[in-house]
């Protein structure tokens, strides 16, 4: 049995049973045969498709936020962005698929050369709970429009997010075995995805699960993207906008309750303005909103699950015991749920916990820098390389630190965020391959070379 639970009382949700090996072998088969068939289907036709699996996703804005946020405690608020983000992304790839999968000609004096793009076939997308409709749309959105399948082995606490993401599509009219939900645990994943079936596999996680699943992929030739963990530096420079970047902090850090690979997690400051911007996160700190999170005026949920609450609570103590000042948070909150107090945590270095690894929940680090070469080499001072943000009012000089940068995107006195307009990944630890934009959408597709020579 697969058990939801809500992370806002601690009581059970539902339970759902577990796919047999016959049924896993069914969706798979579905699969397979409908990508065939989808496959042979025009790109704008395709595309096309994406428009009502938006306008499905709008329909049940209201029951889908509420499930997200039953089954992994965000607040409601962010729950119905997640799904009007998610509609979003649809339509992005009805307006813009066709246009990224156009063939593309090569000049040739003795051939008619182009380059194709086909589709792979059926992949499987291992999601995790923390955006789980946006983590798996902002996949298959283009997939779908690219020719795939998408089969989705989502994260075992957010098994109602799964069905209803299939639901959704069906709605929507996706052909019958096109998208389908997997409900297995995680021991099984590697026989889905060593069926010849299963042409390519996305996964969304933890670096230590990513290196599993690349290791089994690879040994099967299996094409992978691999979206993984995040340590994201926020540097704060001494001209920036002092009230705006501690302002913007606060989001950054305390979104979903930090659990987030994007979220703001190392706040590199030069030391000359660190009492001004530390002054200003702490107040709006101070004012978030910790409470249930189906109430709209809630802003900071619990945590997803007991373990991630035990995780952060021992990363900010060990902190703190290595010498870092507690300013504001650092206790769990008594009563039902995983509730931990937003946190933050001031002179920290390097060699401390809460900098060296990687925080999943309602805490931030400040690290107190003399200079800015000297920031920029702490932000790459850490084995992730998936977000950056850089605080100046000199933005030349940012994009040349931004080059510096080692990270999969790098935001200018701005928010680090994704952006159905604009690849997504990391270098290092954080992954390879990228989804969204164009690059996302020729992902899952064979690059294929058609050269045609003259008629004779």
């Amino acid at each position: 049995m697969i058990h939801s639970i809500n992370p806002a009382t601690g009581e059970s949700v539902d339970s759902y049973d577990n796919h047999s090996a016959a049924q896993v072998g069914a969706i798979l088969a579905d699969a397979h045969s409908a990508q065939k068939e989808w496959a042979l289907q025009d790109v704008r036709t395709r595309s096309a498709l994406l428009l009502k699996v938006a306008a499905a996703l709008r329909a049940n804005k209201t029951e889908y936020a509420r499930l997200i946020t039953v089954e992994m405690g965000k607040p409601i608020n962010e729950s119905e962005a997640e799904i009007e983000k998610s509609a979003v992304t649809c339509e992005f790839y009805a307006a813009e698929g066709p246009r990224f999968l156009d063939d593309e000609s090569v000049a040739s004096n003795a051939s008619d050369s182009r380059v194709v793009f086909d589709p792979l076939g059926v992949v499987l997308a291992i999601m995790p709970w923390n955006y789980p409709f946006w983590q798996f749309v902002r996949f298959a959105a283009p997939a779908l429009a690219a020719g795939n399948a998408a089969v989705l082995k989502h994260a075992n606490n957010v098994p109602g997010c799964a069905l209803a993401l299939e639901r959704a599509f069906r709605d929507a009219g996706t052909p019958q075995g096109l998208v389908q939900a997997l409900l297995i645990d995680a021991s099984e994943v590697a026989g889905v995805l060593a069926d010849p079936r299963i042409a390519a596999v996305t996964l969304t996680g933890s670096t230590a699960v990513g290196k599993l699943v690349a290791a089994q992929a690879g040994s099967l030739l299996k094409k992978q993207v691999l979206e993984l963990g995040g340590s994201d530096p926020f540097i704060v420079l001494a001209d920036a906008d002092i009230d705006l970047a501690a302002k913007t902090a606060a989001k950054a850090r305390f979104s979903n309750a930090g659990q987030s690979c994007i979220s703001a997690k190392r706040f590199i400051v030069q030391e000359q303005i660190a009492d001004r911007f530390v002054a200003e996160l702490v107040k709006h700190v101070a004012e978030l909103k910790l409470g249930d999170p189906l109430d709209p005026e809630t802003q900071i949920g619990p945590l997803a699950r007991a373990n991630l609450r035990a995780d952060i609570e021992d990363q900010v103590r060990r902190s703190v015991a290595a010498g870092a000042k507690l300013i504001i948070g650092g206790k769990t909150v008594d009563g039902p749920g995983f509730f931990y107090e937003p946190t933050v945590l001031d002179h920290v270095t390097p060699d401390m916990a809460a900098a060296m690894e990687e925080t999943f929940g309602p805490a931030a680090a400040v690290i107190r820098v003399a200079d800015e070469d000297t920031a920029v080499e702490l932000a790459n001072a850490t084995e992730f390389g998936l977000g950056a943000a850089v605080w100046t009012t000199d933005v030349k000089k940012a994009e040349k630190l931004a080059r510096r940068l080692e990270a999969g995107a790098v935001f200018i006195n701005g928010l680090v965020a994704s952006d159905a307009r604009l690849p997504f990944g990391g270098v290092k630890q954080s992954g390879y391959g990228r989804e969204l934009g164009e690059f996302g959408i020729r992902e899952f597709t064979n690059i294929k070379t058609l050269w045609v020579g003259p008629a004779r």
